[in-house]
């Protein structure tokens, strides 16, 4: 038999360097090699220049420079590279739909490409009339475009199946890594002590609840810390300088913090990791705090309620989060338990070991036979 080959798009590279799918591709791309496949990724680099290849942990990597930058330039890369990759043979695998229009090129070419749909982006609050009508549309191309699609959450698959058949989708969540141990030292640097501080790792948007938790955790004195990390700018956005006016002595704003050996510090030794978010599938940065062990509380809503299951705590709004400090800041058993839960729900759904699995297999049922 032929080696498998996959091509991967819709990222802007490996290793990692800009989120969750870029995690995901850092992941599965060097497991298919070491299960035969030849895995192709595409690059986004910044400049000019030709068109260049590299390979990283067995993975080729195609670099594609583009000039512009932001939005506009990942637009230009996602067109060079769809462009380019008609070239190559074998199976395809776009993650995320946000130029899913382009993708009609190899639909056209009959390469065979199946997509992850990722979550409803067309919804979140932080995009514009333009941009939400260009997701929308994208969403519904990607829908059509690709020969299988992937959901990462039954209720990302629910949504779809409004636009396909259900047939026509897989759901395969996101994974994570179990994190067993982390190193106490690095805390030294915020001045704070295992157990003694909460902490919230989100993108500081008015959907992630950012201003519903922090009023409620400075609702009043909690001889507890708040760690809030976030690109925080509040001399040019309004929402953040919100935020940062809302909270109490008792919160650190620490800034964006990339050092993943300090963020793993900082989710394994705090009391609660709190999850904001209302809009999205199976977020990544809530299935790593259920692999750190982290007693989860979360905004209430069936995306969060099926990743972090029924034993996290959940608030609908300010004052039920409020609540919820005031009762769970003192109960230690109560803690405990939400800890043991979160672990036992990472083991059961969210490891790398059985989401590679599943993706490999999947993948196999769509290579193309030639």
């Amino acid at each position: 038999m032929s080696t498998r080959s996959l091509t991967v798009l819709g990222i802007r590279g490996v290793p990692a360097q800009h989120g969750g799918f870029e995690t995901f591709a850092e992941k599965l791309a060097p497991y298919l090699v070491t299960q035969g496949w030849q895995v192709t990724v595409y690059c986004q680099e910044d400049g000019e220049g030709a068109i260049r290849e590299s390979y990283w942990k067995g993975v080729r990597r195609i670099h594609i420079p583009v000039r512009q930058a932001g939005a506009t330039g990942t637009i230009v890369f996602d067109w060079k590279a769809t462009y380019h990759a008609l070239s190559q043979r074998g199976l395809f695998l776009t993650l995320g739909y946000n130029t899913a229009i382009f993708n009609f090129l190899q639909r056209l070419k009959g390469q065979v490409n199946v997509i992850n749909m990722d979550g409803i982006e067309w919804r979140r609050e932080k995009w514009g009339k333009v941009a939400k009508t260009w997701f929308w549309l994208n969403e519904r191309a990607g829908c059509w475009i690709g020969n299988h699609l992937v959901a990462d959450h039954p209720k990302i698959k629910d949504h779809l199946a409004t636009r396909v058949s259900a047939e026509k989708i897989t759901m395969i969540p996101y994974g994570g890594d179990e994190v067993l141990a982390a190193d106490a030292g690095l805390l030294d640097r915020f001045v704070l002590q295992p157990g003694q501080f909460s902490v919230i790792i989100a993108r500081p948007e008015p959907e992630n609840s950012f201003l519903e938790m922090v009023r409620a955790f400075s609702a009043k004195t909690r001889n507890h810390r708040l760690v809030v990390l976030g690109n925080f700018n509040p001399q040019a956005n309004a929402y953040h300088r919100q935020v940062m006016d809302a909270a109490s002595s008792e919160v650190l704003f620490p800034g964006a913090i990339y050092e993943a050996p300090v963020v793993q510090a900082l989710r394994y030794f705090s009391r609660f990791y709190l999850h904001g978010h209302r809009v999205g599938g199976t977020n990544p940065s809530l299935v790593e705090g259920l692999g750190a062990g982290c007693a989860v509380i979360a905004h209430d809503n069936h995306f969060n309620r099926w990743v972090a299951g029924p034993e996290a705590a959940y608030f609908a709004n300010e004052g039920a989060c409020e609540a919820l400090f005031d009762r769970l800041l003192v109960d230690e058993e109560a803690v405990a338990a939400m800890k043991s839960a979160s672990r036992n729900r990472f083991l059961e759904r969210f490891t790398w070991g059985r989401i590679l699995q599943e993706y490999e297999s999947l993948l196999i049922d769509w290579h193309p036979s030639k």
